[in-house]
C-alpha cells in the first residue's frame, strides 16, 4: 500500500512539475520567494492595526509568530529528520527527470514541506481572526500558489505539500484557540451585527486593501517573469 502511494506521488509530481516555458520558470521562482509577499503581509498588518487596540495587535502578532514557529520547526526539526524522505530534486531515481530552475534543489529532505506548513498556518489563523470572505479567499490563494511553486520547481512531492498543509492548518487552528482563550480574558468580547463590520469586528472597507495588494503582487510577479524570460 505504501509503495503504491509513493509511486502515485512520484507520477503526480512528474505530471505537475515544470514546463517548457522560461516565462513560467521565472513566475514560479518569484512566487516561491518570501520576499515577494512582503507588501501583502504589510497590508494584513495595516488592516489589523487600524481595527485593533495596541494590546490586541501585540497579541495577534505574538500568536502569528507562534503559529509560524510551530509549523516551521515541526516541519524542519521533527518531520524531516524523522522521515528522511529525499526531495525529488535529490532522489537518484527522479533527479534527472524533474524540472528544476537555475539548479535550485533545496535541502536534502522534503517531507513535510515547510513552505506549505507555514503558509497554511498563516492562512488558517488570519482567516479565523478576520472572518471575511475576501480575506479568506486571497489567503487561500496565497497558500496554494506558494505551495504549488514547490512542486513546479521540483523540490517537493505533492504528498509533501498535502501533509505540510494539514500540519499548517492544525498549527493555525491551535494558535487561534490560544488567541481566543487569551483575548477573551483581556477584554469583553463584542458581537458585531452591522453589515459594515466582519464577524470579528474588522471594518469591511479596510479589508478591500488585502485583495488589491494580493492581485498587485501577482501582476508584479508576472512582470518579473517577463523580464526573466527576455534575459534568458
Amino acid at each position: 500500500m505504501l509503495d503504491a502511494l509513493l509511486h502515485f506521488d512520484q507520477q503526480l509530481l512528474l505530471a505537475l512539475n515544470g514546463s517548457d516555458s522560461v516565462f513560467w520558470d521565472g513566475f514560479w521562482m518569484t512566487i516561491t520567494k518570501t520576499g515577494t509577499w512582503v507588501v501583502y503581509f504589510l497590508s494584513l498588518f495595516v488592516v489589523l492595526m487600524r481595527n485593533t487596540n495596541i494590546r490586541q495587535l501585540a497579541l495577534i502578532v505574538c500568536i502569528i509568530v507562534l503559529a509560524i514557529v510551530l509549523a516551521d520547526q515541526g516541519a524542519s526539526s521533527v518531520f524531516k529528520p524523522m522521515f528522511h524522505r529525499l526531495r525529488p530534486s535529490h532522489d537518484p531515481v527522479l533527479a534527472d527527470l524533474v524540472h528544476v530552475v537555475n539548479d535550485y534543489r533545496g535541502g536534502t529532505y522534503g517531507f513535510i514541506s515547510s513552505h506549505a506548513a507555514n503558509t497554511f498556518a498563516l492562512f488558517t489563523l488570519i482567516s479565523l481572526i478576520m472572518r471575511y470572505g475576501w480575506v479568506t479567499f486571497t489567503m487561500f490563494l496565497y497558500a496554494m500558489f506558494t505551495s504549488y511553486s514547490r512542486i513546479y520547481l521540483g523540490v517537493h512531492y505533492p504528498g509533501d505539500i498535502l501533509c505540510g498543509a494539514i500540519w499548517g492548518v492544525l498549527c493555525g487552528a491551535l494558535s487561534y484557540a490560544l488567541y481566543m482563550y487569551i483575548f477573551s480574558r483581556m477584554s469583553d468580547q463584542q458581537k458585531y451585527y452591522s453589515s459594515t463590520y466582519t464577524q470579528s469586528g474588522i471594518l469591511k472597507d479596510d479589508t478591500h486593501l488585502i485583495p488589491l495588494v494580493f492581485y498587485g503582487t501577482l501582476i508584479v510577479a508576472l512582470f518579473v517573469a517577463l523580464i526573466y524570460s527576455l534575459n534568458n
